[in-house]
């Protein structure tokens, strides 16, 4: 796996299920990463506990992202797939990150003010300082470029901020991480509400369409799809719902707008949605096919996280070893 290639770190949290958004926004860019440069994804499952999990739904959870990583299209050949947890060196260098993160710059992050509104019963320390081992996730693989949407660039700026103070009091250690947006990722926007970007965590479940919903439960999300009064399929201003449907046809089907406007000329929202429906049923269709043929094979699975963290390890080692001795423990 290692190469000359500039070094590409992300990860997600087994936190839930994932949606077409995730996929389309996140997953498929990875993918072409992957041939790119050398590319380090993780199953970020320190990041679950921050807030409450059942353990046994957590470990699932945890190999049906896996699964679904590698169903979706990563290849463990090609890139390093692991599990956080089983790099310990995440955890010792938050520890070591946290007493060079300042109190007002955690303060500040927006994902804590609206975890704690969400979790008024448990606003725990590592809800607090969760920016802390997000630092260390990334410079721990002396990262280039972390695939993110805008709305993330705010960690990215965290981990040079601590990453700079930190080369600044200790000398040189950590590569300056850049925020690498998705080129082509597309923003998929909520089937219930499109002014605002589709969520797992949303309550409505017709809001959004997930990675593993069967045919039928996708079709009937996609035709009670929020659209508008002009009942023509166009891409355009004030046509949100149209718009996000038409971005997602888009991106199962490969069509430009100019395309799909021209496809559906004189034909209503229905014939549309239906199509829709299909159009991301079918994309899924041998995703799901190969999330199933995983699934069945733990030991496999098992088998990938191991060679995974022993890859990530190594890298993690190094950069350790100096964080360490900078500090001044001994060696």
């Amino acid at each position: 796996m290692e190469n000359n290639h500039k070094i590409v770190f992300s990860a997600v949290q087994p936190s839930g299920k994932l949606t077409i958004g995730n996929y389309l926004g996140s997953i498929k860019n990875w993918i072409a990463l992957q041939e790119e440069y050398q590319c380090i994804y993780c199953v970020a499952d320190m990041h679950a506990i921050t807030v409450r999990q059942e353990p046994a739904a957590l470990r699932q959870r945890t190999y049906e992202l896996v699964a679904l990583y590698m169903a979706s299209g990563l290849d463990p050949e090609k890139c390093t797939l692991f599990v956080q947890s089983h790099v310990p060196a995440h955890a010792q260098l938050a520890w070591v990150l946290n007493c060079n993160t300042m109190f007002g710059e955690l303060s500040r992050m927006t994902q804590f003010k609206d975890k704690s509104a969400k979790h008024a019963d448990n606003i725990n320390a590592g809800l607090f300082t969760y920016p802390a081992l997000m630092a260390a996730d990334i410079l721990l693989y002396q990262t280039d470029l972390v695939p993110v949407g805008q709305d993330q660039m705010q960690h990215i700026e965290l981990t040079r901020d601590v990453a700079g103070r930190f080369n600044s009091v200790y000398s040189p250690t950590f590569k300056m991480p850049e925020g690498l947006v998705h080129r082509n990722g597309a923003k998929i926007m909520s089937l219930s509400e499109p002014q605002k970007k589709m969520s797992k965590s949303d309550e409505n479940t017709n809001a959004f369409i997930l990675m593993l919903d069967d045919r039928d439960t996708i079709i009937r999300k996609c035709k009670r799809a929020v659209t508008d009064s002009e009942a023509q399929v166009r891409f355009g201003e004030g046509k949100d719902g149209i718009n996000n449907l038409m971005t997602i046809y888009a991106c199962f089907t490969g069509k430009t707008m100019e395309e799909i406007e021209k496809e559906f000329e004189g034909r209503g929202y229905g014939d549309f949605k239906l199509a829709v429906g299909e159009a991301v049923a079918d994309g899924l269709a041998p995703i799901q096919d190969e999330f199933a043929r995983l699934t069945k094979d733990k030991t496999y699975l098992e088998s990938v996280m191991a060679k995974g963290a022993e890859a990530a390890s190594r890298l993690a080692g190094r950069t350790m070893a100096k964080v360490y001795r900078k500090v001044g423990f001994i060696g």
